[in-house]
């Protein structure tokens, strides 16, 4: 048996060196580069950034979703059990969205359409994917929403989207993102829109369908406390980078990059405490901003905002490597750190 196969299989998702270019009326510009991640079956993972970071842009590289008059290029590998996405054509890679893997998209109302009822665009999922019948169809989609907490999941079908609450549009999303039995389900800023109650009902619903159907999950956010909660690992990107990478835990109670060190300080703890209605002290907030990618210096992405920066920072290119001993696998992109010289 091939040694290299058997080890891809492994994972469900495996992304190796992933970089993407895309078209601008100044120039190409790579979007994402050297992008490495994979989700085995079954597991809760991550990818944690601030707006712009290129989180969105690696869930659309990975589907494949990127226009074609915007897309310059893809290099690399995206393998789904070992089959890569690059190389299959649009047909194949149609049956593989929606049916290996499920996007629930940053907004629900705008990923429902309008003028149908939900119930019927869950149903055309079921029909246009797999072999279901019309009344066998109806019958898993009511049994899906019921799934999802919905008390009333008869009403709910037959009610259009402006009829539903916000957390009951994501619940209904997400009752789509399950309809032909994916293996991954790739939730993009699911908690984003939704009041602090609601998010927590969506993250928790989100772990049950984990324990329940096996379902491995991806989440993006920008919100550490969303990680905390529901991640098993979780990757933290930086413009079109992946910064650092490990087990949560590793990550948030030992974070090496300056970048995630930063992220993790914006959290706002107990220490800041109201007085006469003014904090005792001034929310952290990383200095200067992401930076232009067509201009992007020759060394670390991140030097211009970072706190530990070194004349080498500048010049010298960063690569991903191990930051900790083995068992522990966690990476960073770092010149100062122990893991990157």
């Amino acid at each position: 048996m091939n040694v290299t196969s058997t080890l891809n299989t492994r994972f469900l998702l495996k992304v190796e060196n992933l970089s993407t270019k895309i078209k601008t009326p100044d120039g190409v510009i790579t979007v994402l580069e050297d992008i490495n991640l994979n989700i085995k079956k079954g597991e809760i993972g991550a990818i944690v950034g601030e707006s712009g970071s290129g989180k969105s842009m690696t869930i659309h590289s990975i589907l494949q979703l990127l226009p074609k008059n915007l897309l310059e290029s893809y290099s690399g590998n995206i393998e789904v059990e070992g089959e890569n996405l690059i190389e299959i054509d649009e047909k194949k890679m149609q049956k593989i969205r929606g049916g290996k893997i499920s996007l629930v998209a940053q907004n629900a109302m705008t990923s429902l359409d309008p003028s149908y009822r939900v119930g019927k665009q869950i149903v055309e999922i079921m029909l246009e994917k797999t072999n279901a019948t019309k009344s066998e169809a109806k019958k898993k989609a009511l049994d899906l929403l019921e799934q999802m907490g919905i008390d009333e999941p008869e009403r709910i079908y037959q009610s259009y989207p402006h009829q539903l609450s916000g957390g009951l549009r994501q619940r209904v999303v997400i009752a789509m993102s399950l309809a032909c039995d994916p293996d991954l389900i790739i939730a993009d800023e699911p908690t984003s829109a939704l009041d602090p109650t609601v998010q927590l009902q969506v993250l928790d619903l989100f772990q049950k369908i984990n324990r329940k159907f096996g379902t491995a999950i991806l989440i993006i956010t920008h919100d550490f406390g969303v990680v905390a909660r529901i991640a098993e690992k979780v990757a933290v990107m930086y413009a079109g980078q992946i910064v650092e990478n490990g087990t949560t835990e590793e990550v948030i109670f030992n974070p090496k990059h300056p970048y995630t060190q930063s992220l993790l300080k914006c959290i706002p703890n107990l220490d800041w405490i109201f007085e006469d209605g003014v904090g005792k002290k001034p929310l952290f907030q990383i200095k200067g901003e992401p930076p232009n990618l067509l201009h992007v210096s020759e060394g670390c992405r991140f030097v211009s905002r970072c706190h530990v920066e070194s004349e080498k920072c500048h010049k010298t290119k960063p690569l991903l490597k191990k930051a900790s001993p083995f068992p522990v696998d966690h990476s960073v992109r770092c010149l100062m750190n122990e893991g990157g010289k």
